[in-house]
């Protein structure tokens, strides 16, 4: 998006319109200098007054881990290319030196590559840090291939996390979550395949990813819950229907993944992006055409917000999430060490009552277009376990 002074164009002058007449915050005091987008294109992170350290400990049920983590899924290229694998050791050992305590990976992200550098990177820190880890997906652990489908069936289960222990250079997986819903296999089953890996000190705290809401109920009543992953941001509000309130209600945490929008809230989705060959976001509606034009309004928004703040869009966009419930713990992921601190930052972003209030109703009056994921990915979302027989 081209902006040539400190003018505002016509198209950004339009989706301010639309902005106020949605009901958004009162803008006109908020917008002078600069228009938002170039401020998210003219901010560097390493300028941001917030990016010293993650600030303060939350709780995962009886877990307690920095109030912001890393993903590290994208370390490996899964948004685009990779970076030198001391780079990628350094961005998570700096992260761990400002406070971080909380990594979060998965058997399928290589696969299991992604395990492998983090236990690589954690290993001289090991017993400071929270690691967590998923399996569901098909991997074949001698061939180390996904071979498409789900395999949740408990001696696979077992296979894995053996497995995982030597990628991870580690006794125990702090937190194990399920990945996926097995459409084939009881969720009872699966707890009790964890519950052994827990009676031998394997496991510490177990938790499901994209579950329905029924299959949580009964996972947390076959072996309490410790967190539930989901994608969770500003830009899709999915989890707010159903499970954050199961969430609160039974003491269970929340640990948003994409946090924001997969870049979009950070300002690094806009027309005329350019992803690379293996990229998934141009596959998600949200970002394609007029959907993403339309979108645009709550980049805005949080554009708008980062300056009244004095904070940037991302730190923003993190603090939201923060701001919902004390048991919420984002995990940003990013190949950047700047940005890596950037996010961090987030964490000394507060927000009055009143101001979340606002910023809250402004948020809600903006329709979302588009789906949050591909087709078949989100088939694999909100699946009901089978009921045991």
């Amino acid at each position: 998006m081209k902006n040539d002074g400190p003018g505002i164009s016509k198209r950004q002058f339009a989706r301010r319109e639309f902005l106020a007449a949605a009901g958004g915050v009162a803008l006109a005091p908020l917008l002078c200098g600069l228009a938002s987008t170039a401020f998210a294109q003219s901010t560097p992170a390493a300028s941001s007054p917030r990016t010293a350290r993650v600030e303060g400990r939350r709780r995962l049920g009886d877990l307690e881990v920095s109030s912001i983590g890393l993903g590290c899924m994208v370390l490996i290229g899964e948004y685009g290319p990779a970076g030198e694998k001391s780079e990628q050791i350094r961005l998570i050992r700096d992260a761990h030196d400002r406070g971080v305590t909380f990594f979060d990976t998965a058997e399928i992200y290589g696969p299991f590559t992604n395990e492998e550098l983090v236990g690589q990177a954690l290993r001289p820190i090991r017993n400071d840090v929270v690691i967590a880890s998923k399996f569901g997906f098909n991997v074949d652990l001698k061939t180390r291939k996904a071979l498409g489908g789900f395999n949740s069936r408990p001696e696979h289960i077992r296979q894995s996390v053996e497995a995982m222990l030597v990628r991870l250079n580690t006794d125990r997986i702090d937190l194990l979550y399920q990945h996926r819903v097995d459409p084939e296999v009881p969720i009872e089953d699966v707890a009790g395949a964890v519950r052994d890996l827990m009676a031998e000190g394997k496991v510490l705290h177990w938790g499901l990813s994209e579950m329905g809401p029924n299959t949580l109920r009964r996972a947390h009543a076959a072996l309490p819950v410790t967190a539930v992953q989901n994608e969770y941001s500003m830009l899709w509000r999915g989890p707010e229907q159903q499970i954050l309130p199961i969430c609160e209600e039974l003491g269970i945490g929340f640990v948003p993944y994409s946090p924001l929008g997969t870049g979009f809230l950070a300002g690094r989705v806009k027309p005329g992006t350019a992803f690379g060959p293996n990229d998934p976001r141009p596959q998600a509606s949200r970002f394609q055409g007029g959907n993403l034009e339309h979108n645009l309004a709550l980049f805005d928004l949080v554009s708008a917000w980062a300056e009244r703040k004095s904070a940037t869009p991302a730190q923003i966009s993190l603090a939201w999430l923060m701001a919902q419930k004390p048991w919420i713990v984002p995990i940003p992921g990013t190949t950047n060490i700047e940005h890596m601190r950037e996010n961090l930052g987030a964490s000394s972003v507060r927000f009055t009552p009143q101001e979340l209030a606002e910023l809250n109703t402004a948020a809600s009056k903006i329709e979302v277009r588009g789906q949050r994921l591909q087709e078949t990915v989100l088939s694999w979302s909100g699946v009901e376990a089978p009921p045991k027989k």
